[in-house]
């Protein structure tokens, strides 16, 4: 019997109110269609008919606050829309990347989900994989695949010349 909250060894998701979904939906929506050609064509025609205009109000402070005005909101709220489909989609990426790096065989399990560690443990991930590179590249087979460890152990091995071997 699952427990209450688990999804087939998942953790369900929290609820979310009516208000959150109906953001949800509402920004998803508006992302979506603000990336279309007829968005592109509606603020054109805006920007185009404000230009119009200007004869008829004189080229005025108050014609130059309405542009300004309005391209400052539509910045303001385009930010975080831009920001919340990055997120999802770097989530996705995230996700995606996880279940290879899960499902390869002697993949480095240590990279799973690597975007929650710090910068220091990035750092320090960054600085074993540079010597990985840099071992292969000792060896001359910068297509052989293989952790740290492995790469430090074989690189050991291979440096080992034949008197120093042990007799079998």
């Amino acid at each position: 019997m699952e427990r209450k909250g688990r999804v087939r060894g998942l953790v369900r998701a929290p609820r979310r109110t009516t208000i959150g979904r109906t953001l949800e939906r509402f920004s998803r929506a508006i992302t979506d269609w603000v990336g279309t050609s007829w968005a592109f064509g509606c603020a054109l025609v805006v920007i185009v008919v404000w230009a119009l205009t200007g004869p008829l109000f004189g080229f005025s402070d108050t014609w130059q606050l309405v542009i300004n005005t309005g391209t400052t909101i539509v910045t303001f709220l385009m930010v975080f829309l831009i920001q919340r489909a990055q997120n999802n989609d770097a989530r996705a990426i995230h996700l995606k990347l996880n279940e290879i790096v899960a499902a390869v065989h002697g993949a480095s399990n240590r990279l799973i989900n690597v975007e929650d560690l710090t910068e220091d443990e990035v750092r320090l991930l960054h600085r074993h994989y540079e010597r990985l590179v840099a071992l292969a590249r000792e060896s001359g087979d910068l297509t052989r695949s293989h952790s740290v460890e492995d790469a430090a152990a074989r690189h050991a091995l291979k440096l080992q010349r034949p008197e120093d071997e042990p007799a079998s």
